[in-house]
């Protein structure tokens, strides 16, 4: 019933401020202002291309309130589309899974999703121009968890997705082990990511350390890489890791310090296959 990654939202202490490195880097727009009742927070929404990112506020007493309290700003909720957000919130009712609501919106706390760290707030899919920017859109939002299997079952029943369309995944370099749960791996890359740090002495296996069960991270496309490696070496030297020297660079990742609190990966336009499932639909750069 999912169709894309759409969307993150992020904590953050002040959301004008926060706002400015994604304009900065990225060049996102300011595509909206408002308050988000069930989270008790102002937000801000910027887009960039397809991708948009919620800049939440509090506005008192809440769950934003709380992340900020006992994590500090960061990833917040992964956002996942529908094209049919009736139909989803009907298969929440009837499975009992408790959940917030507006108008747009679907908002899960991990205590409804019924897996440790994983928040998600549910939009129905836009069917609007891509905004300017220098990302496409977001496809992936990476979860940490102590057992990915249990947790990859989860989501498939929650969101009815099929468990055969998942990719499994591993890397010895950041030490983890889990799966991609793809949306439809016919033609998109969208997914969320279920993976369970091995070793504690990497980033990953730190952070679980520190944090416990939590979202992680979020990944974009490009179509060009070397001009927000461009971005990122002028207002953000120390701030990236990925290739300086490569012509076009297909990887990068933009660290926390750099998006208020937001660890984002940027892919050249379908390089994300090679490490799903189809590395024979990764276009030459």
């Amino acid at each position: 019933m999912l169709s894309r990654i759409d969307r993150v939202q992020v904590a953050v202490a002040d959301r004008r401020t926060a706002a400015l490195p994604f304009v900065r880097l990225l060049d996102a727009a300011v595509a909206g202002e408002d308050a988000v009742a069930p989270l008790a927070a102002r937000r801000t929404t910027l887009a960039a291309g397809r991708a948009v990112v919620e800049l939440l506020e509090p506005d008192g007493a809440g769950p934003v309130a709380d992340h900020l309290a006992t994590a500090g700003p960061g990833l917040f909720a992964a956002g996942v589309a529908t094209h049919d957000l009736d139909a989803l919130r009907h298969r929440f009712i009837d499975r009992r899974v408790d959940f917030a609501d507006t108008d747009r919106q679907v908002f899960l706390a991990p205590a409804a999703t019924g897996i440790a760290g994983l928040r998600c707030v549910v939009s129905a899919l836009r069917d609007a121009p891509a905004a300017p920017g220098l990302v496409s859109h977001l496809y992936e939002a990476t979860l940490l968890v102590a057992e990915w299997e249990a947790a990859a079952c989860r989501v498939a029943e929650l969101f009815a997705l099929a468990p055969e369309r998942f990719c499994p995944i591993t890397s010895e370099e950041y030490g983890y082990r889990g799966t991609l749960t793809m949306f439809d791996p016919r033609d998109r890359l969208d997914r969320i990511e279920v993976i369970t740090p091995y070793d504690r002495g990497k980033t990953m296996g730190r952070f679980m350390t520190k944090r416990g069960p939590s979202l992680y991270m979020c990944f974009a496309e490009a179509p060009d890489l070397a001009l927000v490696r461009a971005r990122l070496r002028e207002h953000a030297p120390r701030d990236w890791t990925g290739s300086a020297d490569a012509p076009a660079p297909d990887t990068l990742f933009i660290h926390p310090k750099a998006l208020g609190g937001l660890m984002m990966g940027v892919s050249r336009t379908s390089v994300g296959w090679t490490w799903s499932g189809h590395p024979e639909r990764v276009v030459p750069g």
